[in-house]
């Protein structure tokens, strides 16, 4: 598809570590690197919203990689498996979530990807929507509904009666989407995928379950409260919440992958991770 749709030649094509957004390719050809990210059927009203979330981010001076189009002109080709797009790669390594120096710059740029796209809109922004406990698939072990039923409450509830800071999310923002050059110093971001609308707090309680927990993500937190809108009164408040949200909403990918015709090597690992914090929470 490369070589015949986008008239490249890869030399090089590795996978990058799984999303629950998306899956992703580096790719090399030549001297070139690129990205290749497929986005499920069901995510794909959110496709252009990304693309144009990005485009804006570069007009504000923020790395987010650009869109390389077809030879028929098009900035993504439709499968039955998804929409995929190719992208110019950001310069830089990805960043590494256990280190604090790293830390500070993801927590910098997502602070700063929420500022940027505070007053962006798009036909194609879906609104966040909780999960739903009594789908099917939360059958799969007998621990699971109840566990999601409890974080969609506490989220619920939360929404309902905390004033909160909405705006466009990044959806999953792991650290591996994230790069610095260490030539310029400058980080920016491999892409810009597109998690709807919601508050602004879900992002920063997602990285922090990439980072390890709250106690390990000291520096990803003071990085994203120095550029971001959200202020510390808030986060405090609002992130125990949606930490425990985003392991159901891990929980919730995992147990439909499992119960669909192919679900990923990764999926078994990461209910049994997502078993152990909600479980360690609740006691």
């Amino acid at each position: 598809m490369l070589r015949e749709l986008w008239h490249l030649t890869p030399t090089g094509i590795t996978g990058l570590p799984r999303g629950l957004m998306s899956r992703a390719w580096d790719v090399e050809a030549g001297e070139e690197r690129y990205v290749m990210r497929l986005v499920p059927p069901a995510a794909r009203q959110s496709v252009a919203a990304g693309l144009a979330a990005a485009d804006h981010l570069r007009s504000r001076g923020i790395a987010a990689g650009e869109p390389v189009r077809t030879l028929t002109g098009g900035l993504t080709l439709e499968l039955p498996e998804g929409s995929l797009t190719v992208f110019r790669r950001t310069p830089g390594r990805p960043l590494v979530g256990a280190d604090p120096v790293d830390q500070q710059w993801w927590g910098d740029r997502l602070g700063a990807v929420h500022r940027a796209l505070q007053h962006f809109d798009h036909p194609g922004l879906r609104p966040w929507n909780l999960l739903d406990p009594d789908a099917a698939h939360l059958g799969v072990e007998s621990w699971l509904r109840a566990a999601v039923a409890e974080a969609v409450t506490a989220t619920t509830r939360l929404t309902v009666t905390d004033r909160l800071t909405y705006g466009v999310l990044h959806g999953d923002p792991a650290p591996e989407g994230f790069v610095v050059d260490p030539e310029t110093g400058r980080a920016g971001l491999l892409d810009c995928p597109s998690g709807g609308t919601g508050p602004l707090v879900y992002d920063v309680a997602a990285a922090v379950v990439y980072a390890g927990g709250p106690d390990a993500s000291a520096e990803l937190i003071d990085g994203y409260l120095a550029a971001g809108p959200v202020d510390q009164d808030e986060l405090d408040a609002v992130l125990p919440v949606l930490v425990r949200f985003r392991w159901a909403v891990q929980a919730d990918w995992s147990a439909r992958s499992l119960t669909g015709d192919r679900a990923p090597g990764c999926a078994g690992e990461v209910l049994r991770r997502a078993r152990e914090a909600l479980e360690s929470d609740a006691a």
